[in-house]
């Protein structure tokens, strides 16, 4: 780094992506994108004429999206803000909300640490219980900031939206987070609850089960006075945040949203089938809820298994963090995916 960068910014610890090599040909189970590419109707929206006004800024209010995902929630649309990826929504709400404190979770979304850190918030980091569960007594009264992952990342378990509701009601002077990236894919959302507690943001996107990573659009659900919140930085920071072809592609997923929500039941199907699989060889996998699972073996420490299943051509994601090493994260592919992985690491065991 340049001797002219501020030093409050010269410590960052920064997120570390799921990596995207290029030297070869995966079969990609690291970064948790879904298997199943758009749908016809959304190929068909991103045209040519579309392309054509790349030359025109788009519409900063997202006028026709915003519309078609208030009817699709049976929300208003006042309760709705959307951006580029839920990390910008996430972003903002430390921006936002931040200045008490806040609290998350020690094994959880990695950005929430860097964006504590990035604007100078005090951050309480509350370790998940023994089991890897939610220490849910310790993030109740808390009245800051408090960030929930639900399901969470990258363990899948999920919280039941009764839990979810005490923590809200309990933190009534700080705002609670919950952020549903994976929540598509067995969890259930809470958003409906925004009707009831005025501290509540649900961050949810199009990245995972919507097929749509690579356009990064983010959305939240939250009473009128939060979404208002984050339209002030929105507008103060950049307006033009969700490009022309993002908004249109968009706008075909939540037209289209029954082949999307068929894909999460097949993810499903694949989930349990890669469970019982790797149950059979073993392996202790945690009860996901997302389109992932989170798994060890005790007859190969996890990085172990991470490099011997990239030299078979199978990316997974380990994590160096002492109380997770000797697990992988393994994303949900194609029933044929997960038969290739269950076959490599047949091998890998010797079975």
């Amino acid at each position: 780094m340049s001797r002219f960068l501020d030093p409050r910014f010269a410590a960052l610890k920064e997120y570390t992506p799921g990596e995207q090599p290029q030297d070869k040909q995966y079969i990609k189970l690291n970064t948790n994108e879904s298997p199943y590419p758009p749908s016809d109707k959304v190929v068909q929206a991103v045209n040519a004429q579309q392309v054509r006004d790349l030359r025109l800024y788009c519409d900063p209010d997202c006028t026709k999206l915003k519309t078609a995902m208030a009817q699709r929630f049976g929300v208003g649309e006042n309760n709705l803000f959307l951006s580029n990826g839920s990390d910008d929504i996430l972003n903002f709400c430390f921006m936002a909300y931040g200045g008490g404190g806040a609290a998350f979770a020690d094994i959880t979304y990695g950005f929430y640490e860097v964006f504590a850190k990035l604007h100078g918030v005090q951050a309480e980091i509350i370790p998940l219980r023994e089991d890897f569960s939610l220490d849910v007594e310790g993030f109740k009264g808390k009245n800051k900031l408090v960030v929930i992952a639900n399901p969470n990342a990258p363990t899948g378990l999920c919280l039941d939206l009764t839990v979810i509701e005490d923590i809200v009601r309990s933190n009534p002077n700080g705002v609670v987070v919950v952020d549903e990236a994976y929540v598509d894919f067995g969890g259930e959302s809470c958003y409906r609850l925004i009707d009831r507690y005025e501290n509540l943001v649900v961050c949810q996107t199009f990245s995972k089960s919507r097929s749509l990573a690579g356009g990064r659009l983010g959305f939240a659900f939250a009473c009128p006075a939060l979404i208002a919140d984050l339209e002030k930085i929105k507008y103060s920071t950049n307006p033009y945040n969700i490009n022309r072809l993002t908004q249109v592609a968009g706008l075909a997923v939540v037209e289209d949203d029954g082949y999307y929500m068929d894909n999460c039941r097949r993810i499903e199907e694949n989930r349990a089938f890669a469970v019982e699989r790797l149950e059979g060889l073993g392996f202790e996998v945690l009860p996901s809820k997302a389109n992932f699972i989170f798994c060890r073996s005790d007859r190969m420490g996890g990085k172990q298994l991470y490099l011997q299943l990239k030299e078979k051509g199978i990316l997974v994601r380990h994590f160096d963090k002492a109380r997770i090493s000797d697990f992988v994260r393994i994303t949900i592919g194609t029933r044929e995916q997960m038969g290739a992985l269950v076959d490599a690491v047949r091998q890998l065991l010797g079975e």
